[in-house]
């Protein structure tokens, strides 16, 4: 078999490729028997969930209207965020470094002082991630929220990651922000409002593949290995397929485990989350999308609201747990401690749990380091020299948001679209 254009993985960013090339000679490989990699919908005793939290910010009009024209009649939901942190038994606003003065006044005057005095209480790595958190917020802010929050996030130290980890995604905030929050509440963000399709977030991923021929993808046809030299690519069934052109959004360590390029496995860790997605008889907390919990009291670092989000009359959650790459969750016992967990921080008191659902996501969060990003760069330099392009969250290696994987496959597709297949 050959085609000019192979693409690897039926998720967001593989069929957004297809979805901009002019060629249609490309072909889809994907693993899973379904398409949507991390972005499918599960439906459930009326319940309707994702593999996790997926909302959509879009920041392109034109991106969000390609998508609406291919959903006609899908009901899509305009939301403006309310999220929450749980501290120490209450709740306050997120993010907690513009909202401190809602904490009881000595903390308040903790948080103020060190902030105020940042640079003199500051001694870590401010090259690190948890380094840029002293130095840009003080030892009491870190202390209190960002470091255990990220720290239950990512599974990892915060001082092998990068500074800039989160990128435009990390909620910056000078002092001025701080001081003007008190008195003026402006907490927007990146996602201060999103949108999401009554079916769930699958919906998405549909009007994506709406205009694709069934015959284009290969369900249940992973990627075993590349030979970067006679480009051909053989799959998980022993398929051999010549490509000119090979697109991945697999996680880039993959994708170099079926190259022969040579290179350091430990310049690319993740995480993996543990989900679960909870339904319940009634409701629970209204007004709420989701809360962030830092303690390491409660397991899980965030739960959100499905039924708030969507204006139903049943509470139904997702529930996120980190964990380190090598660990292994212990479902059974994992969903007995969240659900204690949640009667302690009151979200359930006799709520009855009629429906669930758990997914593990490996990898979940990239660690993006100094090592992974020199690794990256001059490794993805010398895949492009043999016609192989990673992208993605995963491809990429990067911390990213759903409209950029289209943004960055429409950008490749529109290079290709100006090549003459074999340049």
């Amino acid at each position: 078999m050959k085609t000019t254009y192979l693409i690897i993985g039926a998720g967001i960013s593989g069929l957004a490729t297809a979805n901009f090339l002019d060629s249609q000679d490309y072909l889809i490989l994907e693993r899973e028997p379904e398409i949507g990699g991390w972005c499918k919908t599960i439906v459930k005793e009326g319940f309707v969930w994702d593999f996790s939290g997926h909302f959509f910010h879009f920041r392109q009009p034109d991106i969000e209207q390609y998508l609406r024209e291919r959903m006609p009649g899908e009901t899509i939901l305009t939301v403006s965020r309310q999220s929450r942190i749980f501290y120490k038994g209450s709740l306050i606003d997120f993010p907690f470094q513009k909202n401190i003065h809602q904490l009881p006044q000595e903390e308040f005057i903790e948080c103020l002082h060190d902030l105020y005095f940042r640079g003199e209480l500051a001694s870590q790595d401010s090259e690190s991630f948890e380094g840029m958190l002293y130095e840009k917020f003080g030892r009491a802010i870190t202390e209190k929220f960002l470091k255990p929050y990220n720290e239950k996030l990512y599974a990892c130290d915060l001082n092998a990651l990068d500074r800039e980890a989160m990128g435009r995604f990390f909620p910056h905030a000078n002092v001025g922000d701080i001081i003007r929050n008190m008195r003026q509440s402006d907490n927007s963000s990146y996602n201060a409002t999103f949108t999401y399709p009554e079916g769930g977030a699958i919906r998405y991923v549909e009007a994506l593949a709406r205009d694709i021929p069934a015959e284009k993808i290969l369900l249940s046809q992973g990627l075993a290995s590349i030979d970067l030299e006679q480009k051909i690519a053989t799959t998980t069934q022993g398929q051999a397929i010549a490509f000119e052109y090979l697109i991945s959004s697999a996680p880039f360590d993959r994708l170099l485990q079926m190259t022969s390029l040579p290179h350091d496995p430990q310049a690319f860790s993740s995480n993996k989350v543990l989900v679960f997605n909870l339904g319940f008889d009634r409701k629970g907390p209204r007004g709420v999308h989701w809360i962030y919990y830092p303690a390491l009291a409660q397991r899980f670092y965030r739960v959100g609201f499905y039924d708030n989000i969507m204006g139903t009359d049943r509470m139904s959650l997702y529930i996120e747990i980190g964990y380190p790459t090598d660990a292994t969750p212990d479902v059974d016992a994992e969903l007995a401690r969240t659900l204690a967990d949640l009667r302690d921080v009151g979200v359930i008191t006799d709520h009855e749990l009629v429906a669930h659902h758990t997914v593990t996501l490996d990898p979940a969060y990239v660690h993006i380091t100094k090592e992974s990003r020199a690794q990256f760069a001059q490794l993805t330099d010398l895949l492009k020299m043999r016609g192989v392009h990673s992208i993605g969250r995963y491809g990429g290696w990067t911390y990213c948001s759903i409209e950029d994987n289209i943004l960055e496959a429409r950008a490749l597709a529109q290079r290709f679209n100006q090549l003459a297949p074999g340049t």
